[in-house]
């Protein structure tokens, strides 16, 4: 289901070369090729959204949301350990649900948890856990059965979560030209490198939104311009 990242940079450079704006660096496409596959992958979460307030078609090849989260279970991740009950995934993008011994908890803020943590009817019990967001990682707590209090748990506690996407790398080895000592080119090392995570269906969206990313860093209007009209006219027709 990836997308190859060869097959994207030869399409870009392509182009790039159809219209004499120059040669795009593998170390270029690479910063750009990362930048877009993020735009791409934040624009699900706008996009069902926006389409949540619109009604579904019947045909689920044609609902947009189905669509969309067909995209997104692509970076989906379940019953993931959290580490000492506290350390989340470095991978993480958005957080599901957290679980204690299989059973969801409850998310309350650090300001509610203060209030409640020792109230004997709202404090969390094993049955029905709480979690709090700390830092970068997350506190779950349960019933306590020494002291029938409450206590942080440690073990048994997993989370669903939804992953960044890797970071992508059109990875290469420099060669020789034939018959050149003095001039030297990339060659693609496909052992090295690293795709796009996103639907192939995504394929020509990539294309579109590096070439308009390019068009930016080299400060050309006219390549901006082409991969932004492409990119739009793509987004009218998915749209209609």
């Amino acid at each position: 289901m990836a997308v190859n990242i060869d097959t994207v940079y030869q399409r870009v450079l392509a182009i790039a070369n159809k219209e004499q704006r120059g040669y795009i660096t593998p170390q270029e496409f690479n910063l750009l090729a990362n930048q877009a596959q993020m735009q791409i992958f934040e624009q699900y979460f706008y996009d069902i959204t926006q389409f949540e307030r619109i009604p579904g078609n019947a045909e689920s090849f044609a609902d947009p949301i189905e669509i969309l989260e067909e995209k997104i279970a692509l970076f989906e991740y379940q019953n993931v350990t959290v580490v000492g009950g506290t350390t989340l995934s470095a991978d993480l993008y958005r957080l599901n649900n957290v679980l204690y011994n299989g059973i969801e908890a409850d998310y309350v803020s650090i300001k509610d948890w203060m209030r409640i943590k020792n109230h004997p009817l709202l404090r969390p019990h094993d049955n029905r856990p709480i979690y709090t967001r700390k830092g970068t990682g997350i506190e779950v707590f349960g019933h306590d059965a020494t002291d029938l209090s409450y206590e942080q748990k440690t073990s048994n506690v997993t989370c669903d979560y939804i992953k960044i996407p890797t970071k992508v790398e059109w990875a290469y080895t420099v060669v020789p030209f034939a018959g050149s000592s003095n001039n030297e080119y990339p060659l693609y090392n496909s052992a090295n490198a690293v795709n796009f995570e996103l639907h192939r269906s995504e394929e020509t969206s990539l294309i579109f939104r590096i070439l308009e990313l390019a068009g930016v860093m080299i400060k050309d209007p006219d390549l901006y311009q082409a991969g932004s009209s492409m990119k739009t006219q793509e987004i009218q027709q998915e749209k209609q």
